[in-house]
């Protein structure tokens, strides 16, 4: 019997009405997250990556569709219950700039999440943030100065920390490194993956950059116009990749094989308007191998291979074939 997942997530719906007109920003999205697993979002931005986050996490109310989180039904929980498995899912978000408040010293910003749930002593508190800032590489001698004063690397090992305060199961990534500098990616990426095995971490990991997603995921979604195209292990999907989306995505990172080159495939148009869905696949428009199958009847994410599944219907068998 397999064990029952951390994060169980089926069918997430999320409509937004602008301008009177709804506009569905997820489309019948399911994953599972199992303890100690990193699962990788990725997709172009307006994919609905972030939206899909929040409410798989229910900062944002679905709209339809079901949020298991530990066992538990967030959706039908009661407000005190969902209070308590909300201390189990901490984020760390895509800018340290805006995420940490101005006013408030580094030391306060750790430890806002003990004070808010009266967790130990105020003393006890205190010595965990300084416990943490240490974890993550920051001086302790930097507890009193305010964000401000701090690179945008150290300004997320910060916010690192304070996700880490309540000794969380599940952290969600939103772009964790995307508004860094190159020269730090590496660092804040490589403390992620160290904290994920001495925590015994769980992470949702939102991203659009596949070299990142390569070096920290266990498995990889690809969502295009709030659609799961593609799912699967990592190296299924960046070594076989069978939904044309994705392997047009793939072939637009540099890879690391000096000896390994794809054929570059450039997508023409722009996505369609998710006020204005495609009748059949949400892809066809940009898509190279669609016909009047793909422009009928949208396609069921299916198991293609084992542990990986694709919602095509021309699935991509050699992951060099362009045509």
């Amino acid at each position: 019997m397999s064990p029952v997942p951390l994060l169980d997530v089926h069918g997430l719906v999320k409509d937004f009405v602008v301008r009177r007109k709804k506009l569905r920003a997820v489309d019948n999205v399911s994953f599972d997250i199992s303890s100690g697993e990193t699962l990788a979002l990725v997709g172009e931005s307006g994919s609905g990556k972030s939206t899909a986050a929040l409410c798989a996490t229910l900062l944002e109310k679905p709209t339809g569709g079901s949020v298991r989180f530990d066992g538990t039904d967030m959706v039908a929980a009661k407000p005190s219950i969902r209070r308590r498995l909300r201390r189990d899912i901490q984020f760390v978000f895509q800018d340290p700039s805006s995420s940490l408040d101005p006013r408030m010293t580094v030391e306060e910003i750790v430890r806002e999440p003990l004070d808010i749930h009266r967790v130990g002593t105020p003393d006890e508190r205190r010595q965990r943030a300084m416990k943490l800032l240490d974890r993550v590489g920051i001086d302790p001698a930097a507890a009193q100065r305010r964000p401000a004063s701090l690179s945008g690397g150290q300004r997320q090992r910060i916010g690192i920390a304070r996700a880490l305060a309540l000794r969380p199961k599940l952290i969600v990534c939103d772009e964790p490194v995307s508004a860094l500098d190159v020269s730090v990616r590496a660092q804040i990426i490589n403390l992620l993956v160290e904290l994920r095995a001495q925590e015994s971490l769980s992470y949702l990991f939102i991203a659009h950059d596949l070299a990142v997603v390569r070096h920290i995921a266990d498995r990889v979604a690809v969502l295009y116009l709030g659609t799961i195209v593609e799912t699967g292990s990592k190296a299924e999907v960046f070594g076989r990749p069978a939904h044309p989306y994705t392997a047009a995505l793939l072939s637009a990172v540099p890879s690391a094989e000096p000896d390994r080159t794809l054929e570059r495939i450039v997508l023409g148009g722009d996505p369609p308007s998710p006020f204005d869905r495609p009748e059949g696949c949400v892809f066809q428009q940009r898509c190279w191998r669609a016909d009047e199958l793909c422009r009928r009847q949208r396609p069921a994410l299916v198991e293609f291979r084992p542990g990986q599944q694709t919602a095509c219907h021309h699935p991509i068998d050699d992951p060099g074939a362009t045509t």
